[in-house]
This record gives structure tokens, sequence and C-alpha cells, in this order.
């Protein structure tokens, strides 16, 4: 009872850290881009938080109320003596059916995380042609390997109501809890797409000019999706070699295969929101220390001399449209808009500054994000406004050279 307690605790606690994960996601991207500018990956992301709550509902369900029975782990003489009006009878057709609905939320969410990935990655490398077609292979990829998981667990054992049979016994295949062959095609297609998706980011956060710490945090995260796989691997490894218990051992790793997986989506859209938080508080106690630590004429506020009064060496003006810029953003979304220039694609960069699109003023984040940031170029043009003056970009030439002109010029 104690350890059933514990997985409960346990799954709660990954749910509302998940659901919370899922709620900043949703903040960050409506302050940086709009709601009206949300993509794809951003309302499936809301579906996820639905099916994650159902998934972990439906494992809290079997080991609550079915008390972790199902129509497994029976002899045949206990299958023939089970009064069909019992109350084991009905735990065990319970549990079973749960089973099933368990199987095809776990498979849901999780090659729903694998679309919401593979559609990110597909704004990420917008504009390089050899990207666009591991993107769309990785679309074909997700949507067939779903299509034969889903169909192996509702038409594996036919018909379905043989999923719940007592008696006579529907043999394993029939035994939702412990079906080798749900557990083994979910796995095998499972690590398939898992690896596929790891291979799609790595080769541009390889090439991309950042420091080596920035570089191993960005693998880190895109290569999550290892541990993903390891427990997929191990939830099929302890369903296989104990058929009795192991079903309720799987059920733990499930919880937190796919808790897993929701944080690895999310990170990356999480990450520029607490930049900007970070920044504004930086900028706010900035400005409380110069308001509250002010020098006039060599003298403190507090009347004491400043001894370091001499004017600092002002560091030289690099724009924030400049390449420098551009190829040391800690945006991973910047890192691929460096490739691109370095593959001489236009592409517009923008770092630390405000662009004006039309009516509507956009800060950097929001930029990349913006609908027309990709069409900004020759007769189109952008204003940036930055800490150390004004001027004007359309866009950034073939050949890597910044282009300038005035907001006025084309339509």
């Amino acid at each position: 009872m104690a350890g059933g307690n514990a997985f409960i605790t346990e799954a709660f606690a990954l749910l509302g850290v998940a659901l919370g994960m899922i709620l900043l996601r949703t903040i960050g991207r409506a302050t940086s881009v709009g709601i009206r500018n949300f993509q794809l990956d951003d309302y499936m992301m809301l579906v996820t938080a639905v099916v994650y709550s159902l998934e972990t509902a439906a494992a809290y369900i079997v080991g609550a109320w079915w008390h972790g029975l199902a129509n497994n782990g029976m002899t045949p003489e206990e299958r023939a003596n089970l009064d069909p009006s019992s109350q084991e009878y009905a735990l065990r057709v319970g549990g079973s059916k749960t089973q099933v609905i368990g199987w095809s939320l776990y498979t849901f969410l999780l090659w729903n995380l694998k679309l919401c990935m593979c559609v990110f990655y597909g704004r990420l490398t917008d504009g390089l042609v050899h990207m666009k077609i591991r993107i769309r292979i990785g679309y074909g990829i997700i949507g067939a390997t779903y299509i034969a998981t889903l169909l192996s667990i509702l038409l594996g054992c036919r018909p379905l109501r043989k999923n719940w049979q007592i008696n006579p016994d529907p043999g394993n295949i029939c035994q939702p809890a412990i079906s080798k062959i749900d557990c083994l095609v979910t796995v095998v297609l499972n690590v398939v797409t898992d690896m596929y998706l790891i291979s799609i980011p790595l080769p541009l956060l390889w090439k991309a000019q950042l420091s080596k710490r920035r570089k191993s945090l960005f693998l880190i995260v895109f290569s999550g999706g290892f541990f993903v796989m390891a427990c997929g691997i191990l939830r099929c490894a302890l369903i296989l070699l104990d058929p009795v218990n192991g079903a309720q051992k799987a059920g733990s790793w499930a919880v937190r295969e796919t808790f897993v997986a929701v944080v690895i989506d999310n990170i990356p859209m999480i990450y520029p929101l607490f930049r900007r938080i970070i920044k504004k508080i930086d900028g706010t106690l900035a400005s409380h220390y110069a308001g509250t630590h002010k020098i006039s004429n060599g003298y403190s506020s507090s009347g004491s001399y400043a001894m370091n009064s001499r004017k600092e060496k002002k560091p030289k003006f690099v724009h924030p449209l400049s390449m420098r810029n551009a190829t040391m953003s800690d945006s991973a979304e910047s890192i691929v808009r460096a490739d691109r220039v370095k593959n001489g694609q236009d592409i517009l960069i923008v770092k630390e500054s405000t662009v004006d699109v039309g009516p509507t003023k956009h800060s950097n984040e929001e930029i990349q994000e913006h609908p027309h940031a990709q069409h900004l170029g020759v007769g189109y043009a952008a204003t940036c406004n930055h800490a150390g003056g004004r001027g004007d970009v359309t866009r950034i030439s073939r050949r890597g050279s910044a282009q300038w002109e005035s907001p006025h010029n084309g339509s």
C-alpha cells in the first residue's frame, strides 16, 4: 500500500510540474508572438496537457480502483473457478479495460510530443532546403509509426472485447497489461522516431559558432530524448520479465517517460521567457543603483570624493543586427538563422533591439517569430531602435553584409 501511495504522489507531482511548464510556455509564446500568431505546436501542447492529465488519471485508477488487477496472472483453474458475479471478476475486467485506455493515451501523448518537436524543428530550419526535406521525412515517420502502434493496440486482439476476457484464457496477445505485441511494437517504433528526431538539430548545433558551454547546454536539452528512450526500453523489459507484477512497475516508468518528454519539448520555449525576465530585473536593479549612486562633479551622493571619477572608455558599438551578435545569440532560433546566413541565404537576424514592422512594435525575440520576419527584403523595411542610436535595416545580403534602407522606401 505504501508503494502505491508513493507512486500516486510521484505521478501527480510530476503532472503538476509538467502542467506548470506548459503554462509557462504558453505565457512565453503569448507575450513573444501573440496568441494570433500561435503555431501548430503551441495548440498541440495544450492538447498534451489534457492527454497527460488523462494518462495520469488512468494510471491512478488502475491502482486505486482496480487494485492493479487485470485479466493476466491467472492459472486456468483460477479462471474457471472465478465467479463472473464476484468483485474480483469486476476488478479484473475494469482493470483490463483501463489498461487498453492507458496504452492508447500513452502512445498518443508520446507521438503528439514528437510531432510538436518536429514542428518546432521545422520553424527553426525554415529556409534551409536540405533540412526541410529531413523535416518532411520526420512528419512521415511520425505519422506512419503512430498508425502502426495504434493498430497494434486496437487490432492486435480481435474482437476488441477479448482484451478483458477472463475465461477461457484469451492468450498473451489479448492481455493488455502484459501484451508482448503492444510492448515490442511501441518500444521499437518509439526508439526509431526518437533517434531520428534527435539527429535533426545535432548537426546545426555542432556547426553553430557558440562557446563550448552554451553548445553543451543545447546538446543536453536536445539529447534528453535518450532518457525517454531508456525509460521506454525499461518499461518494456519490466513487462516481459515479470508478467505478474511488471505491469505496475512499468506504469511508474511510463509516467516518468512522458514527464521527461514534456519537459524536453517545453524548455526551448520557456528559456527565452526567463531570459527576458532576468534582463528586466537586471535593468530595474541597474536603474535603481544608478539613481541612488549618482556622481556629480566628482563627488558621490554621500558627499565623498569619487575615486574612480575618470571617464570610462566607451566600448566599441556593435550593431544588434551584426553577424557577431547573430552568431553569439543564446536563442536556439538565432543559431539556425546564423547558419542560414553562413549558407548564403537572405534572413533577418535581430538581437537586443526593437523592430517596428508596420504599425506594431515588436521586441527582438518577437520579430524572429513574426509572420513577416522572413519576408523583409528590399522594398520592405524594418526600423531598429537600439541604445546607441537608430538605424533601418531590411535584410542581410547573400554575402553576409547588412543592407540599410530608409523605412519609407518601398510599400
